[in-house]
């Protein structure tokens, strides 16, 4: 055990190095049950993520120890965290789009409501609040355009496509008069539960389970993948970046900029796979 004032930039290096490697060192000074812990997960090498994380938390405590005088520097600044590669998002080709939403037929009204959310979010790239925090007042049918609340409260309006403007409307027309029959009369969510109430975000992750279960969609697939597919489709159907971020709701460029990896990887597997000498 080091004395606070001896901790420096080697010892946050090596235990940086031991929790990479899955070392039991790494946990010095553990309580019987955090020794016993350590005994079952040492030799198990730990993800960049983790080792960002902790490094993370040294350096907001050993901040704090300096903010208050009980250090006269923050050794901590000195180390770096793991560079963390980026992960693409998971998307779905326009053919597997068109099969998830084309199997949700019926006409009863929980189907013609999930009809028209999930179009909805595919033809506006909507996260799955977002689309659950839509009011009447929101859709626009004459305008072809939708008013969202993102982020931070910040209000964008997206334009919405014909086939999700067909299957709002016969939503709105046809079944949210009955699903919305026991809502209070303050009650103006578009999409609403069978008892007249707003929808969670369980509730369509729970929906969307059923329909991909059906259409044979890819494992992981979640409706922030439609709003993934969204971006990357009309990347690929040559829209720009600027235009997308705005659609998106992104306040940095660089967070859409993930989309030109994931359209460029796109290409490649089509290339591979069509090409004769590929």
């Amino acid at each position: 055990m080091h004395a606070l004032g001896e901790v420096g930039r080697a010892e946050i290096s090596a235990f940086a190095e031991a929790v990479a490697e899955g070392s039991s060192a790494a946990l010095g000074g553990a309580n019987d049950g955090q020794a016993k812990e350590s005994a079952r997960t040492s030799g198990k090498p730990r993800a960049r993520s983790t080792v960002a994380r902790k490094l993370s938390v040294i350096r907001r405590f050993l901040r704090f120890c300096e903010e208050n005088g009980l250090i006269q520097a923050n050794p901590a600044t000195a180390v770096r965290s793991p560079k963390i590669p980026r992960r693409l998002p998971q998307v779905l080709s326009p053919d597997q789009v068109a099969t998830f939403l084309e199997g949700i037929g019926g006409q009863e009204p929980l189907q013609l409501r999930d009809r028209a959310l999930f179009e909805l979010v595919y033809s506006c790239g909507l996260r799955c609040q977002e689309v659950l925090d839509l009011r009447l007042r929101d859709i626009n049918v004459g305008a072809c355009e939708v008013r969202v609340t993102g982020k931070g409260r910040k209000v964008r309006v997206v334009p919405v496509g014909e086939v999700a403007l067909d299957a709002l409307d016969r939503y709105l027309r046809k079944a949210r008069p009955q699903l919305g029959r026991r809502a209070s009369t303050e009650e103006d969510h578009v999409f609403v539960s069978r008892t007249g109430r707003p929808l969670s975000c369980s509730d369509v992750q729970r929906r969307l389970a059923k329909y991909l279960a059906r259409a044979g969609a890819p494992a992981g697939t979640s409706p922030h993948t439609l709003r993934h597919s969204f971006a990357t489709h009309l990347l690929e159907g040559g829209a720009d970046l600027r235009t997308i971020q705005e659609l998106l709701g992104h306040s940095s460029l660089r967070t859409t900029q993930v989309y030109t990896h994931v359209s460029a990887a796109h290409l490649r597997r089509t290339y591979r796979k069509a090409h004769p000498r590929a």
